[in-house]
């Protein structure tokens, strides 16, 4: 069954809207976004979560000593990142915190199709403005012959979700501005593609 995961959470009526849908993961944004929060905000968020849902945290290029206390004060399950973080910081992450480290790589061409220490990868779309959240799908077909799980993001909606479970087969797909209206996450959308996504798997 296809995982699914609900991005840049910032709201109590987001974690409300979570917890009714409950999606396997959630993303707390860490990094430079309209969807960024700080560690206050983010623990009172991860308070409130039902406890079935893991927090990601995301982050791009930030101080490795930092994750570390997100990690170690629980507001964070799963640390992904976003930005041109290496293996050794992948390695150190895994080490000092003993999470799951996802990292993302942003696709344009094949070669930017990588393997890492990294228990999961996930494929965005490349935009040289920004690290991720362009809300833009990529060529899916790069992805032929991928193996092992991994997080599909970029674009993703009710309207496309479908074709890129189908040909994709990605293990989670990565939803953010596709259940947003107007900037905030909607709670219908996400009760609604959640559900699409459930019956797609059966």
């Amino acid at each position: 069954m296809t995982k699914i995961k609900i991005c840049g959470l910032t709201r109590l009526a987001d974690i409300e809207a979570v917890n009714a849908a409950h999606p396997d993961y959630i993303g707390f944004v860490f990094a430079k976004s309209k969807r960024r929060i700080d560690k206050d905000t983010a623990r009172m968020l991860k308070a409130a979560l039902d406890t079935g849902i893991a927090a990601v945290g995301v982050f791009v290029n930030h101080p490795v000593a930092e994750i570390i206390t997100l990690a170690n004060q629980g507001i964070i399950d799963i640390i992904q990142l976003h930005g041109d973080e290496d293996e050794a910081a992948v390695r150190l992450l895994q080490d000092q915190t003993g999470l799951p480290v996802i990292r993302a790589f942003r696709i344009s061409s094949p070669t930017d199709i990588n393997e890492t220490v990294a228990d999961y990868r996930l494929f965005d779309t490349y935009d040289p403005t920004q690290y991720g959240g362009s809300g833009a799908t990529f060529n899916w077909e790069l992805l032929d012959g991928v193996t092992g799980d991994f997080f599909l993001a970029g674009g993703l909606n009710c309207g496309n979700i479908e074709a890129a479970i189908n040909q994709v087969r990605p293990y989670c797909v990565d939803l953010s501005s596709g259940v947003e209206t107007d900037g905030v996450k909607d709670r219908d959308k996400i009760i609604n593609i959640v559900d699409i996504i459930r019956k797609i798997a059966d």
